[in-house]
This record gives structure tokens, C-alpha cells and sequence, in this order.
């Protein structure tokens, strides 16, 4: 029988960034990091307005005050109008038949949505499409969304690069159990729920829910097993999330922010806390209390019993071998378990990922199950590093070259079964007559190497350095640590660093420096020094002019 896999939650929250850890038997398996900035967030909902039409493009340029234009394209507007103009001529054609689907009257009762806001600015944006009275195709899109036409859209892929945000028209908003779809009339369960008599009760309970006429829900996995009264009581809280947004858009102009996705600490507990979490580790006290009142308010009682306020002076991501770990993420190469090892390459248009069998050997191992064993220990870490890298688009796998027909099946049924244990969408490929296996993964947000480092100024930008915000949080940890320590307590302290990072620090991040000078008592000085590397910096004893400690840049040679 095997051993229960002990699954942890470690998140460290700090004044510029959030960081989310999932650890299985101690190893690092999803990693997420969250900071404060203006971008718009994937599942944000925006009252925006058209600027131009591309024809050539079949897109819409929409303003939704994020300062860059984000891109919608014709075919992201179509279908939830299309469903509004079926849904219309349903109702006015059976007004009081049995909907297939449910069992139950299409004249539902309505708690929420179009029915409270009839006349309303939301109730005229969602309903255009029923106003033009026919099936609508892209060459209606100019006709019936002009320049300067107001348009609720929800973003579903974050800027990336010099790429605006790119939107849709089919809006939804996830609960704990339930998805909610405003502009849609479907009732289904996630694809991943795969046992049929669960199936049926889930059905027979969405069923039996008060979902508002022409709004559509989705049973999420973690709704697996769980009473009627859970999606009750979180379909309650998602009618009342959109009628605050119908509120907002009723009373106010665009561009304009009308629903903002959780943060990282909220989406933890929606998305991630699940019954075979172990424990969950939380270095904050607010995020603590935020967690904790948040799963008792939709029903997680038993789960938020697993809550843990981390209080030692250790910073939380060192105490679980965290940050050690993301080193390795970080590393061109990666080693496998049997002495061989991949290569990752991020490049602008693809991802290609390399696997060489390095110095492995098996004592009793032919050629050809070497080389099997070696793909298949590459497929694992291939799956694990994507998702801790956040890599989207499109990646192709050089496995090393497989004789026999029946190997390279193996791999590819194996990559497969790995690609549905991810949370983005993935597609993979069989391996092809080249020896290459390509697959696509779902990109809704900058890669980590693209959010933690920027163009490095000393190579013309053909590699990589850590900006001047992650310096900054670098520097403020390393300070908070040394802080803790009795004989610091009280003292003078200065820092020094490259030009560039004390000009963050002194224009953007001086708030921060004082308040961690008031609650330590410490005074603090920072000093530039140019000839520092743009990652290094140290801390002087300013009485005795002594070095404190120093952080310097560490460069490894590539494999």
C-alpha cells in the first residue's frame, strides 16, 4: 500500500509580493507569486469602451484605463450574444415548458442578474445582441459594436511583453463549488469529475438551485461529494458579487474596473484548499485571519482547522526549503533522478526543452530501457518544471530518439496522463517523425523568469538580471532578518547597493524603509556605490565601518 503524500501550503506575504508554495512530501510542485501593480488580472471584469476596429485583424482595441489597450477579437464576441438571442426566442416561444437539461421550468426564479436591472445600462450591454434580431457573424461585429461603444469583457490572458491584455465577452465568475456565467444558459460539471453516479447527483442539485433566467453555472472538482447546501449558499455569493457589478456599471462610466479577481491569498483559499491539504502555513497575520474567516463564511470549517500562523524568525520559505528549490527553477539545466538531465530554453516564440541521458547509468540496464527510463523521468520534470515556471504557448520536447515504436507510445500515454493532472489547459501531441513531441499550455500571465528578471543592462539584454523591485524586496527581507537578531536590535545599519536599486528604493519604496524603522527601532541609512553589480549589495556596521554580511550576484556555468 502506498504511503499518503504529506501536501503542504506555504505562503509568504510581504509588503510588494505574495508567494504561494504547494509542497508534496516536502518537494516543491506549484509555485505562484502575486505582486502590486496596476496590470489588469486575468478574471477581472471591465466596463470598457471600443477605441477602433482592426477588419484586417477581426479584433476591437478596448479601452479599459490599464494605459495600454487591450485586444478582443471578433469571435470572443459572439457567442454569449448568440446564447442571449437563443435564450430570447426560447422563453417567448415555451414560456412554460420544461427545460431539457435541468428537468425543471425555464422561468426560473430570478434573484439576480437581467431581471433586477430591466432599463438599467448592464441590462442593455448584455442584451445588444437580442435587440439585432438574427444569428450574429463577425461580419455584423462593425454594425453592432461600433467606435465608442460601451462593452462589459472579463480579461483572460494578462499583458505579456508589449502586449496588451486580451479579452472576451463570455463572462464568468468562479465560486468555491460553482462557476458563474452570466451570459450563458449552461448548466455542466467540470470535465474532471469522472465518476457517473457523482455526475448524476451533482446534475440532479445544480438542477434544483434558483439560477436566474438566462445565467448558467459550472460544478467545480473541489464540488465533488459536497451537499446542495454548499452550492447554495456560494451561488448566493456569486449573485451578489454580479449585482454589485450591475450596480457599478449602472452608475458609472467607462473605462472602469467593475470586478476585480481575489488576490493571491483569496485565490489560495478558493482554488487550492481542498480536503487533501495537510497543513497550511501562512507567515502573516492578516492573510492568517483572511484565510480563516473566508473558508468559515463559505463552509471550510474542517479545512481551516488545518490553518497555521508561522511565527519564527526564519523566513518561512527558507524554514521549508523553498527558496533552495526555486534556485533550481531558475537554472537552464535541470538534473533528473538518474544522472541525466534537460535543458530549458525560453525563447519569444516557442519553449524547447532538451533531454540528454548526461552520465546516467543503470547497473544491468540495456541501451533502449535506459533511454526509456531516462524520457520518462524527463516527462515528470518536464510537467513539473512548466508549471512551476509558469511556461504557456507553445513547447516543444526533444526527447532522446526511441528505436522502438512502443516506447515512444509509453511516453507520449504518459506525458498525457501528466498534462491532465495540470490546472492549465494543455495539449499534447504524439512524438513525431523528427524525434519532437509538441504541446501547448494555456498562458495566462508572464512566465516567473519574465516576472522576476528584466533585460540585463551588462549584455544588451541577451540575458538575464533581477530588477530593480525584486532587489528591493531582497534587500528589505535580508534587513527584516538581520533585524531579529538581539545584538542588531536598536543599532544603526546601512546598505549598500547599486545606483539603480537605491533609486527604487528612495522613490518608490520609502514608505516601507520607515515603517520597518519604527517597528524595529533601527536607524537605517542607504549608500550607492556604482561599481556594485546591479544584484549585489551589503550591510555596514556605520561605527565600526565593518561589513555585516553581503549578498553577491552568483553566476554557475550552464551544462
Amino acid at each position: 500500500m502506498a504511503e499518503k503524500e504529506h501536501t503542504q501550503i506555504i505562503l509568504n506575504c510581504e509588503k510588494l509580493e505574495r508567494r504561494f508554495a504547494l509542497l508534496r512530501n516536502h518537494r516543491l510542485e506549484e509555485y505562484h507569486i502575486e505582486r502590486e501593480d496596476n496590470a489588469p488580472k486575468p478574471g477581472s471584469i471591465y466596463l470598457g469602451k471600443i477605441i477602433n476596429l482592426e477588419p484586417s485583424l477581426q479584433a476591437a482595441f478596448v479601452d479599459i484605463g490599464a494605459g495600454k489597450n487591450a485586444f478582443l477579437h471578433y469571435h470572443d464576441m459572439l457567442q454569449s450574444d448568440q446564447e442571449m438571442i437563443e435564450i430570447a426566442k426560447e422563453v417567448k416561444k415555451q414560456p412554460q415548458e420544461e427545460d431539457e437539461s435541468s428537468g425543471k421550468s425555464s422561468r426560473r426564479r430570478k434573484k439576480g442578474g437581467q431581471s433586477q436591472n430591466k432599463g438599467g445600462k448592464a441590462f442593455e450591454l448584455r442584451n445588444r445582441a437580442v435587440k439585432y434580431g438574427h444569428k450574429i457573424t463577425i461580419d455584423d461585429i462593425p454594425k453592432l459594436y461600433p467606435a465608442g461603444t460601451e462593452i462589459m469583457v472579463q480579461v483572460v490572458k494578462g499583458p505579456i511583453g508589449t502586449k496588451g491584455a486580451r479579452l472576451t465577452t463570455n463572462l464568468s465568475i468562479a465560486g468555491r463549488f460553482l462557476v458563474l456565467m452570466p451570459y450563458s444558459h449552461h448548466i455542466g460539471l467540470s470535465t474532471k469529475i469522472e465518476n457517473s453516479a457523482e455526475r448524476q447527483r451533482l446534475r440532479k442539485i445544480l438542477a434544483a438551485l434558483d439560477v436566474p433566467d438566462g445565467m448558467g453555472l459550472i460544478c467545480r472538482t473541489v464540488g465533488e461529494g459536497r451537499k446542495s447546501t454548499f452550492f447554495k449558499h456560494d451561488l448566493n455569493i456569486l449573485l451578489d458579487s454580479w449585482q454589485r457589478l450591475e450596480q457599478l456599471v449602472n452608475t458609472r462610466k467607462a473605462p472602469l474596473c467593475v470586478y476585480s479577481e481575489p488576490n493571491l491569498i483569496e485565490r489560495t483559499v478558493r482554488d487550492f484548499m481542498t480536503d487533501d491539504i495537510d497543513e497550511i502555513i501562512v507567515d502573516s497575520e492578516p492573510a492568517y485571519k483572511l484565510m480563516t474567516e473566508t473558508l468559515l463564511r463559505i463552509g471550510g470549517k474542517k479545512v481551516a482547522g488545518k490553518i497555521e500562523l508561522y511565527r519564527q524568525p526564519t523566513p518561512v520559505f527558507d524554514k521549508f526549503n523553498v527558496d533552495s528549490q526555486l534556485n533550481d527553477v531558475m537554472r537552464r539545466e535541470v538534473k533528473l533522478p538518474g544522472g541525466g538531465y534537460i535543458c530549458v530554453d525560453e525563447t519569444e516564440a516557442l519553449i524547447a526543452i532538451d533531454v540528454n541521458t548526461g552520465k546516467g547509468k543503470r547497473q544491468g540496464t540495456d541501451q533502449p530501457e535506459l533511454i526509456l527510463q531516462t524520457n520518462l523521468e524527463a516527462a515528470d520534470e518536464i510537467a513539473r518544471q512548466l508549471r512551476l515556471r509558469n511556461i504557456g504557448g507553445l513547447v516543444v520536447l526533444d526527447f532522446i530518439d526511441m528505436r522502438s515504436s512502443r516506447d515512444r507510445d509509453e511516453v507520449y500515454r504518459h506525458m498525457k496522463k501528466l498534462a491532465k493532472q495540470d490546472r492549465a489547459k494543455t495539449k499534447v501531441l504524439p512524438i513525431s517523425r523528427l524525434g519532437l513531441m509538441e504541446m501547448t499550455r494555456q498562458r495566462e500571465h508572464e512566465s516567473l523568469l519574465d516576472t522576476v528578471f528584466t533585460g540585463c543592462p551588462y549584455c544588451g539584454g541577451t540575458g538575464l538580471v533581477k530588477s530593480a523591485m525584486s532587489m528591493s524586496v531582497e534587500i528589505q527581507r535580508e534587513l527584516q532578518q538581520l533585524l531579529h537578531q538581539k545584538k542588531w536590535r536598536g543599532r544603526a545599519l546601512r546598505v549598500v547597493m547599486h545606483p539603480d536599486v537605491l533609486e527604487r528604493l528612495r522613490n518608490e519604496d520609502a514608505s516601507l524603509l520607515e515603517e520597518m524603522e519604527r517597528q524595529s527601532g533601527n536607524s537605517l541609512s542607504f549608500r550607492s556605490d556604482p561599481a556594485l553589480h546591479y544584484e549585489e549589495f551589503y550591510l555596514v556596521d556605520p561605527e565600526s565601518g565593518a561589513k555585516i554580511g553581503e549578498h553577491r550576484r552568483q553566476v554557475k556555468k550552464q551544462g
